[in-house]
């Protein structure tokens, strides 16, 4: 479990999806934002540059997943942004174009949670506990 709060962004236009797994991840210690829609994702990105992951659904009505892992890539600041794809519906070409934008995992819907939390685990590991001082 991460002692510092680390930002997150969860992108889903299935609100209940979203609501889900931002209580998941605040009780293990994340702080999460969410959007709906990836025009509200690159303006929540703006208000907090602290965000230091983004997890998003694939399938979106307006812009993809895709369109917004692009944004990303193609924006300076954020080009190097860790990203995780959660979607119901991945096909061959959608896994390919997200290898080329280098996002780091792709999740089933439903989310496995126990695998996701171990990814969390990975990129954001626990600092080592300092011994008490007498």
């Amino acid at each position: 479990m991460p002692t510092t709060r680390h930002q997150i962004l969860l992108v889903d236009d299935e609100e209940e999806a979203l609501a889900e797994l931002a209580e998941l991840l605040e009780n293990h210690g994340f702080c999460c934002h969410t959007a709906t829609s990836t025009r509200q994702a690159l303006q929540t990105l703006t208000r907090y540059p602290e965000v230091v992951l983004v997890i998003t659904d694939l399938r979106m009505p307006e812009e993809s997943g895709i369109d917004l892992i692009q944004r990303l890539r193609d924006h300076t600041a954020r080009q190097h942004l860790p990203v995780i794809v959660v979607s119901g519906q991945a096909d061959l070409d959608d896994v390919s174009d997200l290898l080329r934008l280098q996002v780091i995992d792709l999740f089933r819907k439903p989310i496995y949670h126990t695998r996701l939390l171990d990814t969390l685990a990975t990129l954001f590991p626990a600092p080592p506990e300092q011994p008490l001082e007498l």
